[in-house]
């Protein structure tokens, strides 16, 4: 059994809470981390970029001042850190972290995160990098659409999975598909290494209009905030991978003239929506994951302690 710092894992939690975006899973995370003492992973494949705050809906400095966060605000948005990047840093500090926390909360609506932190994943083979070039071509020459429908082709499972509104993210599996041979799910289903950790996972919901008043709530309040102003100021890193993102890509169409501010704006949350569709298909997938009202912090709490 792994130890840690001479004690057996066994006495050693992570409590990792999943959801779709907006709602609740941050305000959960830090009402948890004070009943139990202890401290916040971030698992939030945006929130790692110092640049991108208002889109991506950080914690606010209070929230993040009661609390003690990792794996936010740490990387630069030129950075690639991708879901393997993630999982060898934050095994690592989770290694460090339980020599003075018995449970640690993980959070995040990223499953591809979550799931390689506590499931690992495949050391591919590197991909020539004429196979990526000849893709992101095609993908200039013959747009979205057409990326979505090439992966939906070849790699339905993954199609249903990741965010169909990043390039970047699709042809990383076709260009895997197209070198090996396989599909990208094939090698991300494959549990590489035993979870190490004891796991207790929450799957926060709440019912679906709620959720998409909410959804639209934020984006109203995000513009209000200066989401507008945070695009213009990364309008230099428009192209990187980071930024090809819900709330930032839509306000780049618009800045270049593409559409009016209102309908960018409608974009945005009709996207979100839909993002927020995916995540909830992904996490309901996963028979580990226990339903919970975020709201309802004591039969949570309930929970963890008999799972505890």
């Amino acid at each position: 059994m792994h130890t840690f710092a001479g004690v057996q894992n066994k006495a050693k939690y992570l409590i990792v809470i999943g959801g779709a975006t907006a709602v609740g899973k941050t305000a959960l995370a830090i009402a948890l981390a004070k009943h139990y003492g202890t401290v916040i992973i971030s698992a939030d494949s945006r929130q790692f970029y110092q640049e991108m705050s208002i889109g991506t809906a950080k914690p606010s400095n209070d929230e993040l001042m009661a609390v003690k966060h990792y794996f936010i605000n740490n990387k630069h948005v030129g950075e690639l850190f991708g879901a393997g990047h993630f999982a060898k840093e934050a095994n690592l500090l989770i290694e460090e972290l339980f020599q003075s926390h018995n449970k640690i909360i993980v959070v995040g609506g990223s499953g591809l995160y979550i799931n390689a932190l506590l499931n690992g994943v495949d050391e591919f083979e590197e991909v020539p990098l004429s196979v990526r070039e000849n893709l992101n071509a095609s993908y200039q020459e013959k747009g979205l659409t057409w990326l979505q429908n090439e992966l939906k082709s070849i790699d339905e499972k993954y199609y249903q999975e990741v965010d169909i509104n990043n390039p970047q993210r699709m042809i990383r599996a076709l260009e895997i598909f197209q070198h090996t041979g396989i599909p990208y799910s094939e090698f991300l289903k494959k549990e590489l290494v035993q979870n190490k950790y004891n796991t207790i996972s929450i799957f926060a919901d709440i019912p679906r209009p709620l959720l998409y008043d909410r959804i639209n709530q934020r984006v109203d309040a995000m513009m209000a905030n200066g989401l507008l102003e945070e695009v213009k100021a990364l309008t230099a890193y428009k192209d990187l991978n980071a930024l090809k993102t819900v709330g930032y890509k839509e306000l780049f169409d618009y800045l270049e003239g593409k559409c009016k501010l209102s309908e960018a704006v409608e974009k945005i949350k009709q996207h979100s929506r839909n993002y927020a569709k995916r995540q909830i298909t992904w996490f309901k997938n996963k028979t580990k994951f226990k339903t919970f009202d975020p709201r309802e912090i004591e039969p949570i709490i309930d929970y963890i302690e008999k799972s505890s």
